[in-house]
């Protein structure tokens, strides 16, 4: 069973490569509600209406280096598995944007794994993405924007070394894990 963490790092890892220079991850951990809300939307380059009705297709990929795509037909089955909900827009142009609801109690709900090394894997990568990273649990909420950050760094790069070890502490504290 993979972690949604690890889900949300394959998802993002496609705005990337779709070019994407904004990308919004925002999760709602509800034990009141008892759903696991994920939603990730990029501003990358966008799917026509075919390409967005193959991409639930694990046998279809755009990428050359394997034959397969699984990330987003793996995000479906797993909330659905849960008896949960899965939702793709996607417009060519403006970007895509995933949403999956699982039911959080269920047997087959995947623990959420590690946010925080998530978020700090994605920052490392390019200092030129920016980041909206929304985390709300019943009435605690923590955000993080990349832009913020980068604004008080001024010119330097968010993904140093020493910024990103400050970032991690700094993401931990705000999450409370």
């Amino acid at each position: 069973m993979q972690e949604i963490a690890m889900t949300i790092l394959d998802i993002v890892q496609n705005a990337i490569r779709a070019k994407a220079t904004l990308i919004r991850i925002h999760i709602i951990d509800s034990f009141q509600n008892n759903k696991i809300h994920i939603e990730i939307s990029d501003n990358g380059c966008g799917m026509s209406q075919e390409m967005l009705e193959k991409v639930i297709n694990p046998f279809f990929t755009t990428r050359t280096t394997r034959p397969i795509g699984l990330g987003i037909p793996m995000f479906k089955e797993s909330v659905e598995a849960t008896g949960g909900t899965f939702s793709i827009h996607s417009q060519e142009g403006l970007g895509t944007t995933i949403i999956g609801v699982y039911t959080k109690d269920h047997l087959d709900t995947p623990p959420m794994g590690n946010l925080v090394e998530t978020m700090i894997t994605l920052i490392q990568y390019d200092e030129h993405i920016r980041y909206v990273f929304k985390y709300q649990e019943n009435d605690f909420e923590f955000d993080l924007d990349t832009l913020e950050i980068q604004d008080i760094l001024d010119d330097v790069p968010i993904n140093q070394p020493e910024i990103i070890l400050w970032l991690k502490d700094y993401i931990k504290e705000g999450m409370r894990k």
